[in-house]
């Protein structure tokens, strides 16, 4: 061989020096490369020094061979182009010339090997990968024109694909080479099918000419449009989009997700499932954070069925999971995502239980834990009191259990061991119950079953010998079923309450679960389970980071978080009172007067201290109940009683009762108190009384007033006050009565005054209906009257002018439209504090005779007078009295006025005279005209005084007057000057006599 072809032409290659492969050589040079052979037999008979030989030779043989080849090829063909195509003179005749002459001759755009566009090809390539890109360019640049006259398209796009390549590499323009595979990439896709791989090629060039510009935007459009029709082509181009619009600054995450979305359903439409897994989960990672509930659910569906198409049924179930909580789904989507899930549960064969599981979902700020230690409540509205009322009603029956400084959570703390101060306490045998509200989030109906509570109970008997030492019962946490599963398959720890509910579309249900321990221990309650189809158990578990709290001396302190008041501490059983009140309505009418019976048992067998009540024995109590106003009035009730050296910890409970009641409108009443102008001890009273009722009609009873001060009378017959009997809705009524000041002197006490009832009370209905009159001098009127009196505190209540009434009523035979159950036999109505109102604090009489016989012949008439004056305000009145004497004007008779001392004509004495009597000097006569003449009386004893009158005292000024002839006199000719002191209202007046009529007639 080197005879023929020379020494420099041939080499020896010695290769497999090693046939036993037993010396130890490179790693395997071909490692990178796809091959066929097994890594660890290719290259085992190759030794360092036949590794060394092989590189020398391919380096020598390109270096002394194929580059020399390759540059006096470049150079033949750019004399033989430069002579037949550059210079003007070439470029003219190709342009006029051979260009017309391949149009007539029909030239097909067939282009031979040895033909000039060719060979120019073939120049730019050889040039190209010489690297000498400037003559590489200026070739392409001779020919595009060429390919383009001649619409050669495939040939022009691909020059243009090698200019866009020449720019780039040679770094010379940027825009030329985006322009450039722009152009080559348009013009491949103009091809249709034939030019599609090509384009395929050229836009993956030109994607990484983008990307190597960080242009990652505009690189993810490019593999975007060489997406075509073929899935598995279209999956991949869509996906490497995906990656550049993640690179972007700032990552378009939301185009990252959307792109590897549709690149997974191209994967999925070819049946690469495990690209299409691959793709969904990772965009997962973008919309996990996302409030884009509809394209997330879309996403964990698919992944989960097609893990289940690969057989991997627990991890599709996982990924189901997560769309369950698809309530913004429409109600179709709904059913198909629950179809699909149980189908994947049913085929795994398996019962799943799931840590979280939305469906329903549970609102944890619902949640309320009611249990009972020492207070125990008699039903569900007792619960919800808020603890400063019963803390309020309780701090004055509950004593102290350890000296007067010591109270019950403070003895507690004294008696708990160290690691449970934190711990409620609970009674064994008694229910610790759990509020739970569940929603369904679906527009689809939900069954629920198997709702139930996951609880631990645990002993220790060297922590708790407070008490009797409880057996060591101890439940696993591994799983909620392992819970459920011992308190049901015959341990007596504890037993839990199971709910089955059917929750509708949207639909809220509070839910009441219960556990009930019946051994000492410590009760933990985990969570919630649930079963779901009956393959899918649900699990919840209550969870909180437990949190700081600043005490009042500046020290912190744990505070008790939602677990903490989820753990109690069980200890032995305690007596446990429950309580009811018999026949309480729930609508009352106001001032409705009923009589309850509290009654209350002991259900266990432990007895209460000082008290015989256990098993079937029960304690009544009497009450009495009376509604006072208007509106929804709450009853609050709380019991306190001891046990009998049961436990050391709880000494006592208290059972707490509350009741709401609705209390209707009936009768409103007022008074208004003025006193007798005529009677010093007399006052005049109105009642007003109004039926607020919106349907009901009431009877009044009677009208009383309260002590033994004053006594009441009518002023008119029952029958005229109210003739129909009832006072209908709305119907208004008024009535006068009088009462009566029975005390002989301001200075009596009332609790020393008797008075009997007939003085005290009128009957204000028939005298023929077989009714009586109530007492209301004992309880329970008075007990109430007590209570409504503190009530309705007034200005005028330390003020000893004062009166009390009591208005009993009831409603109509007939009425009943109110829905109030037990017709009420009595309603009181309690009007307290009502003043004597008067612009006048005195009130006097004029006591004397009436009529008297004299014989004028003989001497003058003398009278005696007596006049009484009572001070009726709180302070001391000073009285001033002065008499008047005027003499009549004999020419000019004048008829008798309101206050004119005088005579007048007397006429016959009839028997009606002497019964009836005018105190307002309405009736007068005209005197004879031989009367005209005669003299008036005159004031011959005292005519003028001053006295001081203590308040609510009572005064006498005796008087006298003298009487010249028969006549009819009119003795109001005085007038009263007072002045109020001792009071910040200090006031003073004058009053005129009131008209006083003595007749005074000749004696025969």
């Amino acid at each position: 061989m080197r005879s023929t072809f020379g020494n420099n032409e041939c080499n020896l290659l010695c290769t497999n020096s090693s046939k036993e492969g037993n010396v130890e050589h490179q790693a395997n040079p071909w490692a990178s490369f796809k091959s066929s052979v097994s890594a660890d037999k290719l290259g085992c008979a190759l030794t360092g020094d036949d590794i060394v030989e092989i590189k020398d030779l391919m380096q020598e043989f390109a270096s002394r061979h194929i580059i020399p080849y390759m540059e006096q090829k470049v150079r033949d063909l750019n004399q033989q182009i430069s002579a037949t195509r550059k210079g003007l003179r070439n470029q003219i005749k190709n342009l006029w010339w051979e260009k017309r002459k391949r149009r007539c001759s029909g030239f097909n755009q067939r282009y031979t090997f040895s033909s000039t566009e060719s060979q120019i090809r073939i120049l730019g390539d050889y040039a190209f990968m010489l690297h000498d890109y400037e003559l590489a360019l200026s070739s392409y640049r001779l020919i595009s024109t060429d390919y383009k006259l001649d619409k050669a398209w495939k040939h022009y796009a691909g020059v243009q694909e090698m200019m866009g390549l020449a720019y780039f590499i040679s770094d010379q323009s940027k825009k030329e080479a985006e322009y450039c595979m722009e152009n080559a990439f348009s013009t491949y896709l103009k091809l249709g099918r034939s030019g599609f791989q090509n384009a395929t090629r050229c836009g993956l060039w030109w994607a990484e000419m983008l990307k190597a510009g960080d242009q990652y935007k505009e690189a993810a459009s490019a593999y975007f449009r060489i997406c075509g029709e073929e899935p598995l082509h279209a999956a991949v181009m869509l996906e490497q989009a995906s990656y550049c619009f993640v690179l972007t600054k700032p990552a378009m995450l939301n185009k990252y997700g959307f792109h590897l979305v549709l690149s997974g359903d191209h994967y999925k439409n070819c049946d690469q499932v495990s690209h299409a897994i691959r793709t969904y989960r990772s965009a997962i990672s973008v919309y996990e954070s996302t409030t884009w509930s509809h394209i997330k659910d879309h996403v964990h569906f698919h992944i989960g069925r097609w893990y289940a198409l690969v057989g991997m049924h627990d991890v599709a179930v996982r990924n189901m999971l997560k769309v369950l909580d698809c309530g913004n789904q429409s109600k179709a989507t709904q059913e198909i995502f629950l179809r699909d899930f149980f189908e994947i549960v049913k085929k795994t064969g398996m019962k799943h239980e799931v840590v979280g599981l939305q469906l329903p979902f549970i609102n944890m700020s619902s949640l309320q834990v009611i249990y009972e230690d020492h207070r125990t409540y008699a039903s569900q509205a007792s619960v919800l009191v808020q603890e400063s009322i019963w803390q309020s009603l309780e701090d004055d029956i509950i004593p102290s259990l350890n000296s007067g400084k010591s109270n019950w959570l403070e003895l507690q703390s004294k008696l708990l061991p160290k690691k449970y101060k934190e711990s409620n306490v609970c009674v064994a045998g008694e229910s610790v119950k759990v509020d739970l509200e569940f929603r369904n989030p679906l527009l689809i109906s939900t069954s629920i079953t198997s709702v139930s509570l996951i609880c631990e109970l645990t002993s220790n008997s060297d922590d708790l010998k407070v008490d009797k030492h409880p057996s060591s019962i101890s439940l696993g946490t591994e799983s909620s079923a392992e819970h459920n599963q011992g308190t049901t398959s015959g341990f007596s720890s504890f037993t839990l309450s199971e709910v089955d509910l059917t929750l509708g579309g949207g639909e809220k249900k509070l839910v009441r679960l219960t556990v009930t321990p019946s051994e000492e221990g410590i009760l933990k309650i985990v969570g919630v389970r649930w079963r779901l189809s009956g393959s899918v158990v649900g699990v919840h578990y209550f969870q909180s980071a437990p949190g700081k709290a600043k005490t009042n001396k500046g020290r912190r302190k744990n505070k008790l978080t939602p677990t903490d008041a989820l753990k109690f501490l069980v200890i032995k059983s305690l007596p446990r009172l429950l309580g009811s009140i018999d026949h309480l309505p729930e609508k009352l009418y106001a001032g409705d007067l009923r009589y309850l019976v509290l009654e209350l048992k002991n259900k266990s067998e432990f007895p209460i201290k000082d008290v015989s009540l256990q098993g079937d024995k029960s304690l009544r109590w009497p009450l009495w109940l009376r509604a006072a106003i208007p509106g929804t009035i709450s009853l609050y009730f709380t019991i306190y009683y001891e046990m009998e050296n049961v436990s050391s910890i709880m000494k006592y409970r208290t059972l707490r009762m509350h009741y709401n009641l609705k209390v209707l409108p009936s009768l409103e009443t007022s008074f208004e108190i003025t006193p007798s102008p005529s009677k010093l001890q007399e006052c005049l009273v109105r009642m007003d009384i109004l039926n607020r009722a919106n349907s009901d009609s009431f009877q009044i009873h009677q009208l009383s007033t309260v002590g033994c001060r004053w006594g009441i009378s009518l002023l008119e017959r029952v029958d005229t006050i109210l003739p129909s009997k009832s006072l209908l809705p709305g119907q208004a009524l008024s009535c006068h009565f009088m009462i009566k000041d029975n005390r002989r002197s301001a200075t009596e006490e009332e609790k020393t005054m008797s008075i009997p009832p007939s003085q005290t009370d009128v009957k204000l209905f028939a005298q023929d209906d077989d009714e009586k009159l109530f007492d209301i001098v004992n309880s329970p009127l008075a007990s109430f009257h007590e209570s409504e009196r503190s009530c309705q505190e007034t200005s005028d209540q330390l003020s000893t002018n004062t009166v009390d009434f009591i208005l009993i009523s009831h409603p109509a035979k007939s009425s009943n439209s109110s829905g109030v159950a037990d017709i009420p036999k009595i309603l009181s109505h309690h009007s307290c504090h009502n003043r004597i109102r008067s612009s006048n604090p005195l009130s006097w009489s004029l006591d004397g005779p009436q009529a008297i016989y004299h014989d004028f012949s003989t001497s003058l008439c003398e009278i005696q007078l007596k006049l009484v004056i009572r001070n009726t305000s709180d302070g001391i009145s000073s009285v001033s009295f002065n008499t008047i004497d005027s003499v009549q004007d004999v020419a000019t008779p004048t008829p008798s006025a309101g206050n004119q001392s005088g005579w007048r004509y007397v006429p016959d004495i009839t028997e009606e005279m002497k019964l009836t009597s005018d105190v307002m000097g309405s009736r007068s006569g005209k005197p004879p005209s031989s009367m005209e003449s005669s003299p008036p009386f005159i004031w011959s004893g005292l005519s003028s005084t001053k006295v001081e009158i203590q308040p609510l005292s009572t005064t006498e000024i005796p008087l006298q007057i003298s009487v010249f002839a028969p006549g009819i006199y009119n003795l109001s000719s005085y007038k009263l000057t007072w002045e109020l002191s001792g009071r910040e209202d200090a006031s003073s007046g004058t009053c005129q006599g009131y008209p006083y009529y003595l007749t005074v007639l000749q004696s025969q």
